[in-house]
Parts: structure tokens; C-alpha cells; sequence
């Protein structure tokens, strides 16, 4: 698995986090040189310098939304004071937090959006198993997600991680990145979620699925977690399922299970698609 996909995966996932450039290079199990070099060959841009302008371009979006703290920004974007954080964003988009806040717009800003990982295709797919999934009810944080954007979900997974243990009814320690899809724009609302017994307690603001008892088709994605996407795209390519296998729309998620390290990005992860 390429160092600069992996790199992407861990930035994204660790984007309110205090990490460092060996941080990055560790979780992409090469050398601080070999991350440089392989990262700027293909980005065009330094490891740091693109983690410094994700922050800062995600604290942007927070203070146009009206963000009522901007020191509370500023530590999230990792930064100790008001001052050092005034100091970057000026010389990141030409003008101070406040002044974002105040236009509650982005137009005249240049932000720094999540570079898309791997899209290729595996050169072989395994064959799915065939399982039909129990009745669940699922909750959790959920955004709206197009092909251009599909690169921020990995910060998703970041904010909705430190919530895990602590969701009301929760049911064991699997978690499920859920896609529905909207046939009417073609747009898909992607969910990080968990198991829950029922919905009281959860958050208003959280998304709340019932997903029916039904049938899948089940494949096994063994790769690192930044090279999922090439999984999803193999399949749509090439898997011809048999007559009495076709899919039959509706939400598709992908299952982490206990042996899956949200640290390392490894341990396997399975596809759940509903069938016939």
C-alpha cells in the first residue's frame, strides 16, 4: 500500500489530534525521508504543510458557521493561543478569525480540501459469502458525500471515535460506516454509527437508522483502510452476481470489527451489500 494514501488516511483521522510528522511517517511504516519525498512527489505540497492548511481550512469552515469561542478553534486546529492561531490564519487566507466569522461566508477563501485516496481497481476479487443480517438499529454522525468529497470521511470517523463506549444502549464494540444513497440526486449520506438497542437517549442532532432483517452479499476488504475505496470500486467493476443475487438497492455499509485497529488502519474490514 502506497505511504502518501496511508499518510492521507492518518491526517484525515487525526486532523483535531497533536501529531507529528513521525507520527505520520510511523503510521505509514516508512522513514521520515521517505514520507517527505514520496508525499511531495505526488501531492505537490509538504506533509506538514498540507496538515497545517487541512486545520486551518477546516477551522475556517468552523468560524464562518458562527463558531462562538475561537480560542476553542484555535486548540483544535493545534494551536496554544489566540495569537499564534491569528498569526496562521492570516497568512493561510489573507485575513483574521474574526473577520471570517463575522462574513459568515468562505467565497473569498482558498481552502485546503481533503486529497482523494486510491481509486484504482484490485487486480482480483474474492468472491463474496452470502449471510443474511439480522435486524439492527443504528446511530451515530452522518454527512451528505459526493465523489469529490468522499476524502473527509476519515475526519468523520475522528470526531465520532472519541464517542464510542460512552453512546447510550450500545451494543458490543462493532462499528459501521453506512451509505445511502439518493437515487433522486445521486447523492450519498455517509454514516458512522454503532449498534444501539434502541434510539432514546442519542443525540437529537445524530442520525438514527433501522436497518430491516435481510440478505448480503459480504466481501472482505484486506488491505489498509486508505485503499477501501479501490475495494468499493472493484466490486461495482467487477462483480457479476448470479440472477438470484442481484442487488437490490438500499443502505450498504461497511463493517469494523474488533479486529480492526482505527490506529494502525489495519485488521480487515467487510462490505455488506443487500441482495435478493
Amino acid at each position: 500500500m502506497n505511504p502518501v494514501a496511508r499518510a492521507l488516511w492518518y491526517i484525515e483521522s487525526h486532523l483535531d489530534e497533536s501529531i507529528t510528522l513521525d507520527d505520520i511517517a510511523s503510521a505509514c511504516c516508512v522513514s521520515r525521508y521517505h514520507l517527505l519525498r514520496s508525499f511531495g512527489l505526488v501531492t505537490g505540497t509538504a506533509v506538514i504543510g498540507y496538515l497545517r492548511a487541512r486545520r486551518l481550512s477546516e477551522a475556517a469552515r468552523k468560524l464562518a458557521a458562527g463558531a462562538s469561542d475561537i480560542l476553542s478553534v484555535a486548540l483544535d486546529a493545534g494551536y496554544n493561543s489566540h495569537e499564534a492561531f491569528t498569526r496562521a490564519f492570516r497568512e493561510q487566507f489573507g485575513q483574521t478569525p474574526e473577520a471570517t466569522r463575522a462574513q459568515r461566508s468562505l467565497e473569498n477563501l482558498k481552502l485546503t480540501e481533503p486529497i482523494s485516496m486510491d481509486q484504482s481497481q484490485l487486480s482480483s476479487l474474492e468472491p463474496p459469502r452470502y449471510e443474511t443480517g439480522r435486524a439492527m438499529h443504528l446511530a451515530g454522525i452522518s454527512e451528505r458525500c459526493t465523489t469529490e468529497t468522499s476524502a473527509q470521511i476519515p475526519a468523520m470517523w475522528g470526531r465520532f471515535v472519541p464517542h464510542l463506549g460512552s453512546i447510550p444502549g450500545q451494543v458490543g464494540r462493532v462499528a459501521y460506516g453506512v451509505l445511502i444513497h439518493s437515487e433522486a440526486d445521486n447523492s450519498t449520506d455517509y454514516l458512522c454509527a454503532v449498534e444501539v438497542t434502541d434510539f432514546r437517549g442519542i443525540p437529537a442532532e445524530w442520525t438514527m437508522l433501522s436497518l430491516p432483517e435481510r440478505r448480503y452479499a459480504v466481501f472482505t476488504h484486506r488491505d489498509h483502510i486508505s485503499a477501501i475505496r479501490r475495494t468499493w470500486y472493484t466490486i461495482w467493476n467487477q462483480w457479476k452476481p448470479e440472477p438470484d443475487n442481484e442487488p437490490t438497492g438500499g443502505p450498504e455499509f461497511e463493517r469494523y470489527g474488533e479486529e480492526f485497529n482505527g490506529e494502525t488502519g489495519l485488521g480487515g474490514v467487510e462490505i455488506w451489500i443487500p441482495v435478493r
